[in-house]
């Protein structure tokens, strides 16, 4: 039996994480993989069982390096449009590059497997509740009901997921869709209106009704 090629795990990871990333999970293969991260495949089997494997700890590594700290300015509890315009205006740049790494493989993986398909779809369930966060938090001056901030949210999260989608197809459509998305959640900050009864208190994650 060969000896086992010692490595530093986290930048393996990373090195596999950007290959799954910029060529998706189907057309990456093991040699691409033993490219990208200067390990031989005996090596990268005994230590992520297989490629399938190296994946996962591929995508908790993007949820935790990349994605999920994107969602940070959302949670700021900003009380204006601010944190709504940073996450499109971040969300641009790393879409010109590449798109999104659970986006992608929702377009491939996730469509035929349970388990990857859960964790795109946990991902669009904090991005949602994220951006519903910073809507109900901006502006005291936009009162909405829940209803109507659950929808926003709703509605930009399809927007933020789609733009990472069609960046690999169409760049400049996806910056143009997250213009729209920005441009859209500013108008609603922005504008007024009296609160009704029932109202969503701006800057109560929750979604809790005003009394």
């Amino acid at each position: 039996m060969g000896r086992i090629q010692k490595f530093d795990r986290p930048t393996v990871v990373r090195a596999a994480r950007d290959e799954f990333w910029n060529t998706g999970y189907e057309a990456t293969t093991v040699t691409d993989l033993e490219r990208a991260t200067r390990v031989n495949r005996s090596s990268l089997y005994h230590a992520f069982g297989s490629k399938r494997g190296l994946f996962d700890v591929a995508v908790a590594d993007y949820l935790d390096a990349v994605a999920r700290p994107r969602l940070r300015v959302l949670l700021s509890g900003s009380s204006d449009a601010s944190g709504l315009g940073a996450y499109f205006d971040g969300l641009a740049v790393e879409t010109s590059r590449r798109g999104c790494l659970l986006v992608n493989c929702a377009a491939g993986l996730a469509g035929h497997d349970a388990e990857a398909r859960a964790v795109v779809d946990t991902y669009r369930a904090e991005l949602t509740a994220a951006l519903r966060h910073a809507l109900a938090a901006a502006s005291p001056a936009v009162v909405a009901t829940r209803t109507e901030v659950d929808a926003r949210a709703r509605i930009l999260a399809s927007l933020s997921m789609s733009a990472m989608l069609i960046a690999r197809i169409n760049r400049e459509e996806a910056m143009a869709v997250l213009a729209a998305a920005r441009d859209q959640a500013t108008t609603w900050i922005e504008g007024t209106h009296r609160a009704p009864h029932g109202a969503v208190r701006p800057g109560d994650p929750g979604g809790r009704a005003a009394h």
